[in-house]
This record gives C-alpha cells, sequence and structure tokens, in this order.
C-alpha cells in the first residue's frame, strides 16, 4: 500500500493531476498515522525530490500536531510567478516559518524544548499554496491527506530576519491581499497559538526517523489568515509587521 499510493501521489505532483477516490486497501489506515508519514517519505522518494522543510500545524493551541516534509523544488523565492492551472484546488495562506541556527542531528534521545527553542535562528513570513492530489477534496479520508503532505502545493518565502524573543508570534498585525483587496475575514491568528510551540515536535519528529534538521530547511508553522481561494489571475501580497513582505503572482 505504501508503494503504491505514494508513487501515484508522487506522479500526481509532475504531472499535475488529481487521484480518483481511493480504495480503502489504498488508504493510511493507522491512527497515530505511521502510515501516512511513511508515504510521505516514499513520496519523495519516488519524485527523486530533495527536502526543503517541513509544514507543521495544529487546530488548537493544545491540540496534535501535524507535519509534512517539503519538497525542495516546490519552494520559491517572493516575487514568484505560477501558473494557476498547475493547482487544484488552489488556496493561499499567510504564514510565519522558522530557520535553526544550528543542526539538529538524527537522534534516539528526544531533544528538549529548551533546547530547540535556543537553537531558533531566524524568522520570515511565506504564503503556502493549499493543494491536493485528491480529485474528492476536501471529502477525504485524513491519513490520506497528511500522506499527500498535508495538502501542501508549494511555498513562497519571503526574506528572513534575525530571530526575536518578543515577536508577537499568537496574533501579530498583518495584511494579506490579492490585487490590492484585503481577504482576510478573521482576526488574524494562528489556531495552534504561538507557533513556536510546534518546533520541538517538528525536531523529534525528524531525528527520531534518521533525519537531521539543519539550518537550510524552511519550517513553515501555520495560517494567521485562514484560506483565501483566488478566483482569477492576479497577485497575492502578505506583509507580517516586523519582517519583510512577501508576494506570489498567479497568471
Amino acid at each position: 500500500m505504501t508503494t503504491s499510493l505514494s508513487q501515484r501521489l508522487a506522479d500526481a505532483r509532475r504531472n499535475h493531476t488529481t487521484l480518483d477516490t481511493l480504495s480503502p486497501e489504498h488508504l493510511p489506515a493507522d491512527a497515530d498515522a505511521d502510515a501516512a508519514y511513511a508515504i510521505q517519505h516514499a513520496m519523495l522518494d519516488a519524485s527523486g525530490a530533495r527536502l526543503g522543510g517541513w509544514k507543521i500545524g495544529a487546530k488548537s493551541d493544545s491540540g496534535p500536531i501535524q507535519g509534512a516534509p517539503l519538497p525542495a523544488v516546490d519552494m520559491y523565492s517572493d516575487g514568484a510567478r505560477l501558473a494557476r492551472a498547475d493547482f487544484t484546488p488552489l488556496g493561499l495562506e499567510l504564514e510565519v516559518a522558522f530557520r535553526f541556527g544550528r543542526r539538529f542531528d538524527a537522534s534516539t534521545t528526544p531533544y528538549s524544548e529548551a533546547e530547540v527553542r535556543a537553537g531558533i535562528g531566524s524568522i520570515g513570513a511565506t504564503i503556502e499554496i493549499v493543494s491536493s492530489r485528491h480529485a474528492a477534496w476536501p471529502d477525504v479520508d485524513k491519513f490520506a491527506q497528511l500522506a499527500d503532505l498535508q495538502n501542501h502545493g508549494a511555498l513562497i518565502v519571503g526574506e528572513f530576519t534575525p530571530y526575536r524573543e518578543d515577536f508577537p508570534f499568537v496574533a501579530p498585525s498583518l495584511r494579506f491581499s490579492f490585487d490590492g483587496h484585503d481577504v482576510v475575514r478573521t482576526t488574524p491568528a494562528n489556531p495552534a497559538g504561538d507557533p513556536r510551540r510546534l518546533l520541538t515536535w517538528l525536531v523529534n519528529h525528524a531525528t527520531s526517523r534518521g533525519i537531521a534538521v539543519t539550518p537550510d530547511m524552511v519550517v513553515t508553522a501555520g495560517s494567521y489568515t485562514g484560506l483565501f481561494f483566488p478566483q482569477s489571475a492576479g497577485t497575492a501580497s502578505g506583509r507580517i509587521e516586523g519582517l519583510a513582505p512577501v508576494s506570489l503572482t498567479l497568471y
């Protein structure tokens, strides 16, 4: 199951196609999500994709954390121009991301929260394109979505700035617009609360699987704005106060 679904997901990402409804035997069914996480990495291997970063998130400030590795080929610099047709569906989120100032090597011993927090090197704004390889999304098994890199399409990465302990991570002042029109419909907030709480989980999730977390990796940590689904070509512009702006043009 892991091999067949990972290859199908890899093919769908490469060809910008979607998969029809999966039969039960193709679904990652174990409740602790281990099968879905195995499929994530098998899919990257099947794609020949280098690991460029991670996405992490939680639905509440005390809820369980999930994550996914991000293919480097799907990470872009500020000002990127991407084809709308390459993503079906296509949602946009404005997020904050982290880079570490040190390397966390693979380890069977968990890293402490203090150790991980002390390792944060810089922060920046990102725009994530949320997309899916499942034609029935969002009515798709939650572990199938997790296996599909938790609905990741692409990540546009703004310029990073040195980490500030006093940055208002829970509810920063921000603006997110599309062709000049504000697209934030709720009070800006990360459902996970302070996104730094997600980082220790990520470091231990990766290193316990034999994967080092390195300073070149971008760790994007959940949306402050909710999902916006653009209905036309145009430019999305995000600015989180204290960070460099980030933008994406869809054509």
